[in-house]
């Protein structure tokens, strides 16, 4: 695989490369990033290797990240029209303007100018919702996301960290008006991190969303720089105040680490390469502060794990899911009605549990 190896973004036209290049730490305004010029070169470096997918959004690194970005997709004549650009909104950057942020009709216009300002472009590919607004009407979203398309400032809905049950309602009310669909949803998504199979995962198959994980490294916890013996060896320390794995993670991590010294590779490229082979994945998110972070990660690319490390892998990562889905799989056997052909299979018998039930 390469980043050239182009998949359509869910069941939209929008074709995108399979990892796609997060710019969150594009800039030192916010004192972790990275300088305007290392950014240029990760960006440069990523071009080089056949990407077309660049994500941003309106608050990284107090907006200097998408002037970045813009200006040296700018700085190359026609680079922008073969890029795929996404930015969001959401995030309020005015304070003590009630309209400043959020997802009204008055703060979602006065965003997306904003962020094409910045950008310097005309029209964003993909524009996604930050966050669920709990005060403003799911309908009023929608609509006004959809004008910006009829509009040409947009081509593609996106959904970032919204819950299922508001992702859903807002799938159905979009198909219901002819309104624009949610073509994407990006989500937090790693080994140390597996809830969304619970829920999102299974919705964006069934409505046909692209799914593009974020973190797939977990703040850099699958990345190799945490071992037992190494940086992080006060763990208790480390997990208390958000610096380091706690020993569930570790149990993950050595994992990782063990399979990627059989490889020869780096655990990084062992944890994305297991992320980007997951089922229902379209492109995962990579967020690299250096040109060797760049090159190490799409190492990923060339990697195939082979069916015994993704099952050492599922296995040691297993998630606990929230209600129903662990009782849903436990119910998959009921399906199996006595004489009945499902799927083009003969059932004969009920399950056990079946068998003396009145009802069901």
């Amino acid at each position: 695989m390469s980043l050239d190896s182009y998949v359509h973004l869910g069941r939209s036209g929008l074709v995108v490369s399979p990892f796609c290049l997060g710019a969150m730490n594009f800039g030192e305004d916010t004192g972790t990033g990275c300088s305007v010029e290392e950014s240029e070169r990760i960006l440069q470096t990523y071009l080089d290797r056949g990407g077309n997918f660049i994500d941003t959004a309106n608050f990284y690194t107090n907006t200097h990240s998408e002037k970045i970005v813009g200006d040296f997709l700018a700085a190359t004549p026609g680079l922008r029209d073969r890029m795929v650009l996404a930015t969001k909104f959401f995030v309020n950057l005015h304070p003590g303007d009630p309209n400043g942020g959020g997802a009204g009709r008055k703060a979602i216009l006065h965003q997306v100018d904003d962020s094409l300002r910045r950008l310097g472009t005309d029209y964003l590919d993909l524009y996604y919702l930050h966050n669920y607004d709990r005060h403003t009407p799911v309908e009023e979203t929608l609509r006004t996301l959809d004008d910006l398309v009829g509009a040409g400032k947009i081509r593609y809905v996106g959904f970032s960290d919204t819950p299922a049950w508001f992702t859903a309602k807002a799938q159905t009310i979009a198909e219901f008006r002819g309104w624009a669909p949610v073509a994407g949803l990006q989500m937090e998504y790693s080994l140390l991190e597996r809830t969304i199979e619970g829920e999102l995962l299974p919705l964006a198959e069934d409505a046909g969303m692209a799914m593009l994980p974020w973190s797939p490294l977990k703040s850099g916890f699958l990345s190799g720089k945490y071992t037992r013996d190494g940086a992080a060896a006060d763990t208790r320390r480390g997990a208390a105040f958000g610096v380091g794995p706690m020993e569930e993670q570790f149990r993950v991590i050595d994992v990782v680490v063990g399979i990627a010294k059989e490889l020869g590779v780096s655990p990084a490229a062992v944890a994305l390469a297991w992320v980007q082979g997951r089922p229902g994945i379209t492109s995962t998110l990579i967020g690299p502060r250096r040109v060797e972070h760049l090159t190490e990660n799409l190492a990923a690319l060339d990697l195939q794990l082979s069916a015994e490390q993704v099952a050492a892998l599922d296995e040691v990562s297993a998630p606990r899911l929230n209600f129903p889905a662990e009782l849903n799989r436990g119910m998959a056997p009921m399906l199996r009605y006595a004489g009945a052909t499902v799927n083009g299979q003969e059932h004969g018998v009920y399950p056990p549990l079946l068998q003396n039930a009145t009802r069901y």
